[in-house]
């Protein structure tokens, strides 16, 4: 298939039933449309549609051309969205992605920078869902570790946070802290679901406490903070999440081999962007604060 305008109008016409809604939706003449169907036929050498009184219903070989339509389609739809994020104002969609354990530090950013730019929308997507930059999908992404990113994105890092390792003082009263990191093996820890965690501190965890120890697992960083307050086992927190808190003791002071890299990426295409520079610029000096209440 070497034309699109074909498998477009045989697209419209699955979608909408019809020749006329299809010329309509495509601006196009009904005749257009029909000869680009016979055409598209003659070319597979299939039939696509069953003709009917009431209009067009794709057969089992137009369904399968339809679906790959339809994920084309979408594609297009979100190079628009990374096109239309060209222009050269602050205004629109902002879609900022990170981790959930981050969204207490970026959330506040994210709220000050709309009130300064008030015709912007601001979505913030977190989970641990990589998004796909290159389809669209956001304009910055805010990744921790030194995971590897597509080549047509651009990194950059953000902010070195420490970490240490806590534990509620229900916890502590019950069991003792750790004297040292050989009796590390004798206490419960909080931790990822994932035993291969990319995270520093998981993997300095990992060559000196037998898995078993990690008693309490999840796959959340907010559900891995409250289980540590909740007194389940010790655990590792970001130390600006854990300060001024009352209800945690730090056990083994931070380590710079458990830092979390805090790296920005965005896709090359819209790196330039007066909408994403100027949103990058005004998240690099609000990261500074992180490094001093840190």
């Amino acid at each position: 298939m070497k034309n699109w305008d074909e498998v477009r109008t045989a697209f419209q016409v699955a979608r909408l039933g019809t020749v006329s809604g299809a010329a309509e939706a495509l601006g196009v003449h009904h005749a257009t449309v029909i000869r680009h169907i016979d055409a598209l036929e003659a070319q597979l050498g299939v039939k696509l549609f069953q003709r009917h009184a009431r209009g067009y219903t794709a057969t089992e070989a137009g369904e399968d051309l339809m679906r790959v339509a339809q994920a084309t389609d979408d594609q297009f739809g979100q190079l628009e969205g990374r096109i239309k994020g060209r222009g050269a104002d602050v205004a629109g969609e902002l879609v900022v992605t990170s981790l959930g354990g981050l969204a207490p530090l970026i959330s506040p950013i994210l709220a000050d920078f709309q009130e300064e730019h008030p015709d912007l929308l601001v979505r913030f997507l977190t989970g641990d869902r990589v998004f796909r930059l290159e389809y669209g999908e956001a304009h910055v992404a805010i990744r921790a570790g030194d995971g590897q990113v597509q080549p047509d994105n651009v990194v950059q890092p953000l902010a070195q946070l420490p970490a240490a390792m806590y534990g509620a003082s229900a916890y502590v009263a019950r069991h003792g802290a750790p004297k040292d990191e050989v009796d590390l093996v004798n206490h419960r820890f909080v931790g990822h679901d994932n035993p291969d965690s990319r995270a520093p501190f998981y993997r300095w965890l990992k060559a000196r406490v037998p898995r078993d120890r990690v008693v309490f697992r999840s796959t959340s960083d907010r559900a891995i903070e409250a289980a540590v307050r909740r007194g389940a086992g010790l655990g590792f927190l970001p130390v600006w999440a854990a300060q001024n808190s009352g209800d945690l003791l730090e056990v083994m002071p931070s380590n710079p081999e458990w830092d979390i890299n805090v790296r920005l990426i965005t896709h090359v295409d819209l790196h330039r962007t007066t909408k994403v520079q100027t949103f990058l610029n005004f998240l690099k000096g609000r990261a500074k604060e992180w490094v001093v209440n840190g």
